[in-house]
């Protein structure tokens, strides 16, 4: 089989390895699809810092089907189209130093290849009206969103949330909030993308770049009261902003490091903010949104596919940032 490794940092190098073979417990997936996150730009600019052993097989959001089980699985059988899980070994319950080892494309080999074996527990049959490209984008970004909405953010029909960008996780944000009755302030520095945004369902955009004091913007918008629940994907660099932005009592779910900075937690406490990080989420909360989004008929918003010869393309497109949504590399 055909894959890609990181040889070194900043290098993608294609290589020709066995077909690997499942063993008890395991399922080979032939990957038709694989979608990129910025956490594999990081892994690949870096791995030293996260403690990579080289080569590795990056990414860890692949979709495929099935082609042979190992002794002892049930419930799964080849020719069923099933997408990776994040985390291979996080079935339920709070993370644990155990499920962050069992990260795809991190400690363990990811999904950048034409064949994998991975624990029957580290796939979920996906819903059956997405393509591969399109389930292929569910198990980093969309879970993360609908885990910071839904498990950790309590969301309920009628708050105010606010999403930083247009990236992955933010779009799917933006779906899911228009699914729950939501009303989703989002912010980015293209007019373009807003305006997709509004026609995606936003009830309120900001141009950060024309209104570099976007909090207040966001607070006029919510007649001064600030956001319910905030899905603070930039990290260090608009934190303080957001805690501007969100009310008191509210909620801010942490998932990003794009923006570097310092923290004051000062406003945190004074405003009573429950701040959480949230590293994606288990194979249950997966297996939830993928009910909730095979009843709605949801449709994840793919901004490029590449095809599998042209994945460093694929990749520095991710980094040049003009992507709204999804990019995607196809088999």
């Amino acid at each position: 089989m055909r894959c890609w490794r990181i040889a070194a940092a900043g290098e993608l190098a294609q290589a020709e390895l066995p077909d690997p073979v499942p063993g008890p417990g395991e399922v080979a997936v032939a990957i038709r699809a694989v979608a990129l996150n910025y956490r594999d730009l990081a892994t690949l600019a870096d791995p030293a810092a996260r403690g990579i052993a080289l080569p590795r097989i990056p990414c860890s959001d692949g979709a495929g089907e099935i082609v042979a089980v190992g002794p002892g699985v049930t419930g799964l059988a080849p020719g069923m189209r099933v997408a990776s899980t994040f985390f291979a070994d996080w079935e339920d319950g709070a993370c644990t130093e155990a499920a962050m080892a069992s990260a795809l494309g991190g400690p363990r080999d990811g999904v950048l290849a034409e064949r994998v074996v991975l624990p029957a527990r580290g796939v979920v049959p996906v819903p059956g009206h997405l393509t591969d490209a399109e389930a292929a984008t569910l198990p980093c970004a969309a879970l993360t969103a609908w885990r910071v909405l839904f498990d950790v953010g309590g969301l309920k029909p009628g708050e105010a949330v606010l999403l930083i960008g247009t990236g992955g996780v933010s779009v799917f944000a933006l779906q899911f909030c228009v699914l729950a009755g939501a009303r989703a302030i989002v912010i980015s520095s293209s007019d373009a993308k807003l305006a997709r945004a509004r026609e995606m369902g936003a009830w309120g955009t900001v141009n950060y770049r024309t209104q570099p004091d976007w909090a207040a913007e966001v607070l006029a918008l919510t007649g001064g009261r600030g956001v319910d629940l905030t899905v603070e994907t930039g990290g260090s660099g608009t934190l303080d902003a957001t805690i501007r932005a969100t009310r008191i009592g509210g909620r801010i779910g942490l998932i990003g490091i794009l923006a570097p900075g310092r923290i004051d937690p000062v406003p945190i406490m004074r405003k009573s903010i429950r701040l959480q990080g949230v590293y994606v989420g288990p194979r249950r909360s997966f297996e939830e949104m993928n009910r909730a989004i095979a009843a709605a008929g949801l449709r994840p918003v793919i901004d490029r596919t590449f095809r599998f010869e042209a994945a460093p393309d694929a990749f520095a497109a991710l980094g040049a940032g003009r992507h709204f949504g999804k990019i995607v590399i196809l088999r």
